[in-house]
């Protein structure tokens, strides 16, 4: 079954029931049962096999540790931890009262939260979760639900790193790039500088970007996120009742100190920030070969290394503020406890999904996807519009947007090349953008589940949330794909649909009033 389409259906089985019952484990537990079993041709004793292997591959692989997993888990426990020590100390309602004086508005707090989010493009995990505990206080205080939260922090997380250089995203993507081109021959355009010039033609991501600032300007709250906020104007829940979990979230488990300062929590916060970045320059220029370069740097830097490091530092500092106030000692252990337990929803999220990654792997649904394109015979105009939707669905299904780079870039440079060389750049564009697209509405993507954690949101909430929003930026990016395609046009196609973006938002703004009004 493997390459087949037969495939998908694990994938879609996990989909199909996160929409029908709202249960991510359960959901994720179907789809890697029913992957297994078809991977073993339903052999019962062979599955469970299966499955015993692939978690412990989780943990040890080759015979060694997997250390980049082992402490991209210890970091969100460190996170945990660093948050109980943040709420505790008073650092959390300090920063949320000083903040309530200068940004007095519910548009101005989502507004400074979505700024956030591009000054912190560095990579999609860290922004996922630094931006979280900077902009949460403020957010609480607002009344803006969890779930709006959580769509800021997601869609300004991969949508700011896939059009960044100075990423870990952009290195990795110049890295491929590099290589595609010597393959392939093409020594007209070097790999940054193409990279430069997909910027502009990554339709979905700058999409995706502005309708974050249109729906905090607009309170375009679309779909399920219209209740979310209701709710949490209406009765100050910032969480939907019906749903108990919810990672990342302490909720009323400690008692502020009374004598919390804001740099109880902006410190600590520094520090992660602080860290966590000469962790990378350090760990990159270590890993470069050759004179560590900027690019060279990002791209061989150790994240999971850079944040555990980062964290650790944080949660110590944390440490030394909690024995500076008149706490009692004995409650350390608590904070402790309590930290790590919050973290628990989310690495049991992440452990399923990235089981349900493998399986989908050894079935080679993303290469069956790709087999698609690569066999069909297609119009070159039709190609970046193409690459986009396959991208899209490819990262969907497998909930990884660098594995879809990975499988969809070379095939791309490969088609353009043969079929039509005007095409290279916008096939590569499109696939960048299908992949975040993909990922954004995929429950088994790490950026989303990191962006739930760091919010302190319901898993599912967040994914069904921000589906609307996806989709708009994208039937908009699939209008701006179709006209490079016809026209060869970069500026037109994105002012155009951008235009769309905006002109929708627009419109679902005026409807909104005009309900409201009647009501």
């Amino acid at each position: 079954m493997e390459g087949t389409i037969y495939s998908i259906i694990p994938a879609l089985l996990m989909l199909a029931l996160v929409l029908l019952t709202r249960k991510v484990l359960l959901s994720l537990g179907a789809g890697i049962i029913v992957g297994a079993l078809m991977i073993h041709d339903f052999n019962i004793l062979e599955t469970v096999k299966e499955i015993w292997t692939i978690f412990y591959e989780i943990f040890v692989s080759e015979g060694a540790l997997n250390t980049g997993n082992l402490l991209l888990l210890s970091f969100l426990l460190l996170l945990g931890v660093m948050t109980a020590f943040l709420q505790a100390s008073g650092g959390s309602r300090a920063f949320g009262e000083w903040m309530m004086k200068r940004v007095k508005t519910r548009t101005g707090a989502q507004i400074m939260t979505a700024v956030l989010g591009l000054i912190i493009f560095i990579d999609d995990y860290f922004n996922s979760l630094a931006v979280g505990q900077i902009a949460r206080p403020l957010t609480d205080r607002h009344k803006i639900s969890r779930a709006k939260l959580a769509y800021f922090i997601d869609s300004t997380s991969a949508p700011v790193t896939v059009i960044s250089p100075i990423s870990s995203w952009g290195a990795y993507i110049i890295g491929i790039l590099g290589g595609l081109f010597a393959v392939n021959g093409i020594t007209d355009i070097q790999p940054l500088e193409a990279f430069i010039k997909m910027i502009p033609l990554n339709l979905y991501a700058l999409s995706a970007v502005l309708l974050v600032f249109l729906v905090a300007y607009f309170k375009l709250d679309i779909g399920a996120m219209r209740t979310h906020e209701k709710r949490a104007v209406e009765t100050g829940e910032l969480l939907n009742p019906e749903q108990d979990y919810v990672p990342g979230d302490l909720g009323d488990t400690f008692e502020p100190h009374k004598s919390g300062r804001v740099f109880h929590l902006l410190v600590p916060i520094g520090v992660l920030i602080v860290a966590t970045v000469v962790s990378m320059i350090i760990t990159g220029m270590n890993a470069s070969e050759e004179d560590a370069t900027l690019l060279s740097t990002f791209a061989n830097t150790n994240v999971n290394l850079s944040l555990f490091t980062g964290g650790v530092i944080a949660v110590l500092t944390s440490l030394v503020f909690h024995f500076q106030q008149n706490e009692p000692r004995a409650n350390t252990p608590k904070l402790f406890a309590e930290g790590i337990k919050t973290m628990l929803p989310a690495i049991y999220i992440l452990l399923l999904a990235w089981m349900i990654g493998s399986v989908i792997g050894t079935l080679e649904t993303g290469e069956y996807l790709a087999q698609i394109v690569s066999g069909a015979s297609i119009s070159s105009s039709m190609l970046p519009f193409l690459f986009f939707l396959i991208a899209g669905i490819m990262a969907l299904a497998t909930g990884t947007s660098w594995g879809t780079f990975g499988i969809m870039l070379p095939i791309a440079a490969e088609v353009t090349v043969i079929t039509d060389i005007d095409m290279l750049l916008p096939s590569l564009a499109a696939v960048l953008a299908g992949s975040v697209f993909g990922d954004h509405c995929t429950p088994i993507s790490d950026t989303t589940i990191l962006s739930s954690t760091g919010a302190g949101s319901n898993h599912i909430d967040h994914v069904l949330t921000q589906l609307p929003y996806a989709f708009l930026a994208a039937g908009a990016a699939c209008v701006g794909y179709l006209i490079i395609g016809f026209t060869d046009q970069v500026l037109l196609p994105l002012v155009i649909t951008l235009a769309i973006v905006t002109a929708v938002g627009l419109v679902i703004n005026a409807f909104s009033k005009n309900k409201i009004k009647q009501a």
